[in-house]
């Protein structure tokens, strides 16, 4: 077998001697690429970012910025990263390097001061700017307002500024690093970079990485995933490691055995049937966003609230409902749309509806051995859907309270109505008796008003150190009302 290796801007590095636990980050660093920076050590701050070469949505290859805090090293066997000194071009002896043109932008436009988020918001930009589907920049016509086509988060040359919502800085400010965002043109036809998205990544390496005790696994097909699984019961399944890479930055958690399936073929699949639509439970967040293109509103309306770009590089619907927690921002949404998961493990597979998936505080009915293949959402979709999100940042926050709507509004009356909760128990739960309390009654202010009260007494919500108790149950009030107010003319209509 050969040896596991990543190549770093173009020059391949070998794993060995480094630990199975060790992170990106730490390579990087250990190996004297030091532009590469720890922050948070948790995907919070951004200062870690670099490229990898996924497989592309609209081209055969993405650049991905995602946190190399969090990516174990070994995930990365065979594959390819760029980091932020790999993007200057290297001239002859003698000369210095020629700046990237988004590295450039931030120069002149003063985006760096101290210079230590600098390198990672670089490679943040550096993604976005290599994103096929942005469109190309012009220059405003004489007397134009260069932003009349724009709004506040996207600029007149099609940058998205929630590439950049996992990065954080401390002392420049963020308007000249927009500013830089904003001024980027398009990559030229010699950008080695974007002629590297014609060419397809490279393909998954089955890896078997040991060292002092310590295995990292990719298995090949999810065949033998399973068998792995059944074989090695107490390994740590991990796709994006977004929640992992945590566990063992913060608290110091390792493991004997660590089994990678963000590769596997059969969890990332995404089909559309006549009566439902399935999605792979290894296709990250981004993936799935840019593929289904706002055809699932109430997933659309999650994404840009779901952590940050560099999160959703990574993490994984698979991951985030695997882990159980009570305040993840998707089950709300998937409880709301009816979900079901599949579940695999080597003896078959089974259907199991997500409302009966949880049945305890990170414990849900997933057996030893199995994994979530993909979920299932079922269609027609309910044509009023809203997610509210209470947390005390707008992007990149956990969730205080967590509220998905799914509601079937015909002539004035709530034919169906479904809804999630994240944040107000011991699992995700829907509002079985505030859906009861609409169901059958007219979308009218008195009817929303009682069933806002019942909606309130829903779950067991705590106090802790980001809301009070009262104050989960008066969001969750709120949001109802809130909804009527934002759907009564487009319902009545």
């Amino acid at each position: 077998m050969v040896a596991a290796r990543i190549t770093v801007n173009g020059k391949e590095t070998p794993l060995s001697p480094a630990a199975p636990h060790t992170t990106v980050l730490d390579l990087l660093r250990e190996r004297g690429l030091t532009g590469t920076k720890e922050g948070c050590a948790e995907g919070e701050c951004g200062a870690c970012s670099v490229l990898v070469a996924r497989p592309g949505v609209n081209k055969p290859t993405d650049w991905v910025a995602v946190n190399a805090c969090l990516v174990p090293a070994a995930a990365l066997d065979g594959q390819e990263i760029i980091t932020s000194e790999g993007l200057a071009t290297v001239g002859e002896p003698g000369t210095p390097p020629s700046l990237h043109p988004v590295q450039q932008e931030m120069a002149v436009r003063g985006g760096s001061q101290c210079g230590y988020c600098t390198p990672g918001f670089i490679c943040s930009m550096a993604s976005e700017y290599y994103r096929p589907d942005r469109c190309a920049h012009t220059e405003p016509a004489d007397g134009a307002d260069a932003h009349a086509d724009a709004d506040a988060e996207h600029g007149p040359n099609g940058f998205d500024l929630h590439s950049l919502s996992g990065n954080l800085c401390r002392c420049t400010g963020y308007r000249p690093i927009r500013d830089a965002a904003f001024a980027v043109g398009a990559p030229t036809e010699d950008d080695p970079l974007a002629q590297r998205r014609e060419q397809s990544p490279p393909e998954p390496a089955a890896t078997v990485y040991t060292q002092d005790d310590s295995t990292f696994l990719r298995p090949g097909t999810l065949t033998e995933a399973l068998r792995l699984l059944r074989e090695r019961p107490e390994a740590v399944v991990v796709a994006g490691s977004t929640d992992w890479g945590v566990e063992v930055n913060i608290r110091s958690r390792r493991a004997n055995c660590v089994v990678a399936v963000d590769r596997l073929p059969e969890l990332r699949s995404l089909s559309v049937e006549s009566d439902h639509i399935e999605i792979g439970a290894a296709q990250t967040l981004t993936e799935i966003e840019r593929r289904l293109d706002g055809s699932v509103p109430l997933l659309a309306e999650l994404f840009p609230q779901f952590a940050s770009r560099l999160i959703r590089n990574s993490a994984t619907l698979g991951g985030n409902l695997g882990t159980g927690s009570p305040i993840g921002d998707s089950p709300p949404v998937l409880l709301a749309l009816e979900a079901s998961l599949l579940l695999a493990d080597a003896d078959g597979e089974r259907e199991v509806p997500l409302a009966d998936y949880f049945t305890g505080y990170r414990q849900s009915v997933r057996r030893p051995g199995e994994l979530i293949r993909a979920v299932r959402i079922p269609l027609p979709l309910s044509p009023v859907t809203a997610f509210h999100k209470i947390a005390k940042r707008r992007f990149d926050d956990i969730s205080s309270v967590a509220i998905a709507f799914a509601l079937d509004i015909e002539g004035g009356i709530v034919r169906k109505a479904r809804i999630g909760l994240g944040g107000v128990a011991a699992t995700p739960i829907r509002a079985l008796s505030t859906e009861a309390a609409l169901e059958g009654r007219a979308w009218t202010a008195e009817t929303v008003e009682a069933a806002a009260r019942v909606l309130r007494g829903e779950g067991t919500p705590m106090s802790d150190h980001r809301a009070s108790s009262v104050y989960r149950s008066a969001m969750l009030g709120q949001s109802l009302l809130k909804l009527h107010a934002q759907t009564t003319e487009a319902v009545s209509s």
